[in-house]
């Protein structure tokens, strides 16, 4: 088995375009098609001597009416469709499990993607609307110690397709809208900043599902050129920064990439993702009980937090096997939340969704790389 990269020490690999092979299916050549905005599709039929209506009318079934495949495509011939599956690759995900808690109805999938890796989705129903939580990566090569996502390594990043689809493929199988998206799954969104930029572009598109932006949450540990780089597109939607330690030193033992970037520079970096978008950061913050969870810890979260009128998120940490952290109690973490709240910090605690259905994000995709394939009873999309 060839080696994984692991560790921001491959951070320095050159980005690659979005139409690199990474929107491309294993399955040949084929174009994605899926990964077009609606202009590059026009390009793409207008150069095959097509129609311009043809590109409207296959946006609509791909990113509205949610087709699985082209035969869906009824508005079409039946010759410009086989046209189109000996041409483009077709990206629609495979739900091989499903785990529902007995808690609160909270849904997690395990999707196949054409290479045959998997991921991991989550669907979760609040009062206020349905919330979808999406991997943007296969595997990660962060190495946060706490998170089950990087155990594995970075296998590859996901397409724009195979973003979009883990929303369309969810919506079809719960048979309900989604409102809300949060790129907070397996993988670094910002590591995987071309196609991640594509597929926020066409998440909230008019001409798509048109998920207003102000809907959409995206995770990053802390990758400073890029969250410029997104600052800097003045789009609408929610930063949340991993931040779950408040000194360079107690930060470092638990997340590599703060050996590479200070919070300093992180706490600059959200100023000015704040100055171009007038959106308010959020910071994620997951308790340990005995890392970072004391009383001197809250208060050095208060100090970083004041200045850029940020939200806190309190996670109690998610017990993962293979990682040696414990959760912090829970009276503990609300003291924790009282010294927040006593300095005019925003602080809440995150309600806990599917605890009884591997919780932890990467958990259930570890489980089906160890061979623990039941898949008995699941649906599949």
């Amino acid at each position: 088995m060839e080696k994984r990269e692991s560790g921001v020490e491959a951070m320095g690999v050159q980005r690659k375009v979005r139409m690199t092979e990474e929107k491309r299916q294993t399955d040949g050549k084929k174009t994605d098609i899926k990964s077009m905005t609606l202009q590059e599709l026009k390009e793409e039929m207008a150069a095959g001597g097509k129609k311009a209506f043809r590109a409207a009318q296959m946006y609509e079934w791909m990113h509205v009416k949610l087709a699985r495949n082209f035969d869906e495509m009824t508005n079409l011939s039946k010759a410009f469709r086989e046209d189109c599956k000996a041409k483009y690759a077709y990206t629609a995900l495979r739900a091989v499990r499903v785990q529902e808690s007995k808690l609160d109805g909270t849904r997690k999938f395990l999707f196949e993607l054409p290479d045959g890796n998997v991921v991991e989705s989550v669907w979760m129903k609040y009062k206020h609307g349905n919330s979808v939580c999406i991997s943007s990566q296969v595997g990660c090569r962060m190495g946060c110690r706490f998170c089950a996502s990087t155990l594995d390594g970075l296998e590859r990043n996901l397409a724009p397709s195979e973003m979009l689809d883990q929303v369309y493929a969810i919506t079809l199988l719960t048979g309900e809208r989604v409102s809300n998206v949060v790129v907070m799954g397996i993988g670094e969104p910002l590591d995987n900043y071309d196609n991640l930029l594509v597929f926020l572009k066409m998440l909230t598109d008019e001409n798509g599902l048109h998920i207003s932006q102000r809907n959409v949450t995206v995770s990053t540990c802390g990758l400073v050129p890029e969250m410029r780089r997104l600052a800097d597109e003045k789009m609408q939607i929610t930063l949340a920064l991993s931040l779950h330690a408040v000194t360079d030193e107690k930060r470092r033992k638990i997340m590599p990439i703060a050996n590479r970037y200070q919070i300093s520079e992180l706490m600059d970096t959200c100023g000015y993702y704040f100055a171009r978008t007038g959106r308010r950061i959020t910071f994620e913050y997951s308790l340990a009980a005995g890392v970072n969870d004391s009383e001197e810890d809250a208060m050095g979260l208060v100090r970083l937090a004041k200045p850029l009128h940020c939200h806190i998120n309190l996670i109690p940490v998610n017990p993962v096997k293979e990682c040696d952290f414990s959760r912090t109690r829970l009276s503990q973490v609300k003291a924790f939340q009282n010294i927040l709240e006593k300095n005019e910090i925003n602080g809440t605690i995150r309600r806990e969704m599917g605890r009884d259905i591997d919780g932890a994000c990467g958990q259930l995709r570890r489980k089906n790389m160890s061979g623990l394939r039941d898949i008995g009873g699941n649906e599949a999309c």
